[in-house]
Order: C-alpha cells, then structure tokens, then sequence
C-alpha cells in the first residue's frame, strides 16, 4: 500500500501491483540520466510538460526502484499498462505531483500531462 505522505503511488505493471517511489536516489539517478545540474532543473525539464518515452520509461523506473522493486530500465520498456501510453503518462505525472508536490512547476505538470 503506497504511502502518500512519503511521495508514494500504486501503480498496475503487467497486471501487477507496485509501489513506485522517487526517492534522493532515484531523483540523483534521474539528474544523471536527464543530465540535469541539480533538483531545479530536473523540475523544470519536468514542468515542460514534454517528456518521450523513454523518458517515461526512466522516470517509472526510478520510481519502481525507489520504490524497492529491483526492475531495470529495459525491464520496464516491456511493460504494459491498462490504458497503453496514456496510463504510462499518468503514472509518469501522480510519481512527480507526489514528489514535487501540486504547486509551481508540478501543477503545470499535471496540467499539461507528458506525450510519451
């Protein structure tokens, strides 16, 4: 049962139940991957509301992986979703309204969902 008030979200993977965090490790890995100087610029690269797939892809896995679930990135490229990249999307924007929060950069976010 994902724990909301730690910046936890359910989610539904092949059929499966996970909890997905993005924890000070997973937010680090994803500065690395998204080349991002720091925690402000990863918001803002978020906030464009412009994200690909693979980047969705990167974003749930270290979220899984924060969420304690030893799941690579290509582990979750072969995933499915009930709903197809429109549930990825979602999933993509409840992980980051959870993290960041509705305010500022986040709520536009939410507002203008991901295209992956």
């Amino acid at each position: 049962m994902a724990n909301h008030r730690r910046g936890e979200i359910s989610a539904r993977l092949n059929d499966l139940d996970y909890t997905l965090c993005l924890t000070l490790g997973a937010l680090a890995e994803l500065e690395d991957a998204f080349q991002a100087a720091d925690m402000v610029a990863l918001t803002e690269r978020f906030a464009s509301g412009r994200l690909s797939a693979r980047d969705a892809v990167r974003v749930i896995g270290a979220g899984l992986r924060g969420g304690g679930h030893e799941i690579s990135d290509d582990d979750v490229a072969a995933m499915s979703a009930t709903g197809g990249a429109k549930a990825f999307a979602e999933i993509v924007v409840r992980l980051l309204v959870a993290t960041f929060g509705e305010s500022g950069e986040a709520r536009e976010a939410t507002e203008n969902p991901p295209k992956p």
